[in-house]
């Protein structure tokens, strides 16, 4: 391999690549999604890797997937090697039925939305989206809960 492609990379260098700011890859790293090493500059460096890593925390929020869970799925891989093919498979896999179920709430949402246009208020105590069932009426009026389960 090319000297250039083994040497890690700079914060800098991975914000410019994945199209994120150098503070969103400060916060993935303190939130334990990605590691960095210190060179004897006491500068960050990343390896290659961290890039796929990126990819795939971006792709897994664009669809909903929380930061803990993302944390949870890496952990199942080896730190300083990009995820495989193979390792996308399994986190996926392991996303699919929350995502799902995610979608049933979503779809039961949007058919729900015509019944509310007429007050807009969503405040009262039997509001199909905010209190399903009237569930909520002997705590008081007004929104409960965002996504009752």
């Amino acid at each position: 391999m090319p000297a250039h492609l083994q040497r890690d990379l700079s914060v800098g260098e991975v914000a410019k690549r994945s199209g994120l700011a150098v503070s969103a890859i400060h916060f993935y790293e303190a939130k334990g999604l990605i590691k960095s090493r210190r060179n004897a500059g006491n500068q960050r460096r990343f390896s290659r890797d961290v890039l796929r890593r990126v990819a795939i925390i971006k792709v897994a929020q664009r669809t909903g997937i929380t930061l803990a869970e993302i944390r949870n799925a890496f952990e199942a891989l080896p730190d300083f090697r990009a995820p495989t093919a193979a390792d996308w498979r399994r986190l996926s896999a392991n996303w699919r039925h929350a995502l799902d179920e995610r979608i049933t709430r979503l779809a039961h949402l949007r058919d729900q939305l015509d019944h509310c246009i007429g007050c807009g208020c969503l405040s009262m105590g039997d509001c199909p989206l905010r209190n399903p069932e009237d569930e909520l009426a002997a705590e008081g009026t007004g929104p409960r809960l965002l996504d009752p389960d």
